[in-house]
């Protein structure tokens, strides 16, 4: 029997929170899909988890069966409604800060009057956030940030963006080995699902790094059309950017993952034709 391993971001991917439209009823045959007993759901995000559980109340999405959260530093399994953290992740990704905490971490980093710790609800034992003036010289900083870490034989990913609602710079720093990608490949790795039997479905720049692998992907259609350009040059043929028309939708949000897993997975495109 066949296994499917279908793996999306949230916010503008499975999440209708962009400024494009919804088709009607995707979300609801998104869930279809994911209720089947040979589909593992695994949400894959940015948010932390209290973020992720909130956004399933908020938009009624399915209890998922993984979730990778704070940009892949964490990974939970859920059942019944419980969610576990992965230890073995973490003890994965720790030689990378070489054994130092979260504090250990932050006080090395308190050296740059730049950068100011984020809300505890933030931080995680692998993820250190600061908030970051939108005046301070990123490209210096970033080049100072480096050079101590390196000092130290700390292995991080540094991944900077901006709150534009809130007119501030973000920090997040991680270990190395901390993404979507390795959290993915991780879960493949654990739950015994090869690359055929993955999907991932992503819509920004924090999911070029699996848009780039050779882990079959689709890219919603309503993602910026920069990244659409920036993917064209990928010679991936497990790849697609989502362009509408399948059930009759728009290739936006879920609609979008429900035409990456039809494109990619011909016995699900049998399923979802026929139960449509």
């Amino acid at each position: 029997m066949s296994r499917y391993l279908l793996c999306t971001d949230l916010d503008r991917t499975l999440i209708p929170n962009g400024a494009q439209p919804e088709s009607h009823g995707a979300r609801a045959t998104f869930a279809r899909l994911v209720a089947r007993d040979d589909v593992t759901l695994a949400y894959v995000s940015g948010r932390h988890r209290e973020l992720i559980q909130q956004a399933i109340t908020e938009y009624d999405l399915p209890q998922p069966d993984f979730a990778v959260a704070d940009v892949g530093s964490t990974i939970y399994s859920i059942r019944a409604g419980v969610w576990q953290r992965s230890e073995a992740w973490d003890a994965q990704i720790a030689p990378d800060w070489r054994g130092l905490s979260h504090d250990e971490l932050a006080g090395l980093l308190h050296v740059f009057s730049d950068l100011k710790l984020q809300e505890a609800a933030k931080q995680n034992r692998h993820k250190l956030s600061f908030y970051v003036d939108l005046g301070a010289d990123e490209n210096s900083l970033q080049e100072q940030i480096r050079r101590l870490l390196v000092e130290h034989d700390i292995k991080a990913n540094l991944i900077w963006s901006v709150d534009e609602a809130e007119h501030v710079g973000l920090l997040d720093v991680l270990p190395a080995s901390a993404n979507k990608l390795h959290a993915i490949e991780f879960l493949m790795h654990q739950e015994g699902f090869g690359r055929l039997d993955t999907v991932f479905a992503g819509d920004s720049g924090n999911d070029l790094d699996v848009l780039q692998s050779d882990v079959p992907a689709v890219m919603v259609a309503n993602a910026a059309q920069g990244l659409k350009q920036q993917v064209s040059h990928i010679h991936k043929a497990a790849l697609i950017v989502a362009r509408g028309g399948f059930l009759g939708m728009n290739g936006n949000y879920s609609a979008g993952i429900l035409e990456g897993a039809a494109y990619h997975w011909p016995e699900i495109e049998d399923w979802l034709l026929q139960t449509n």
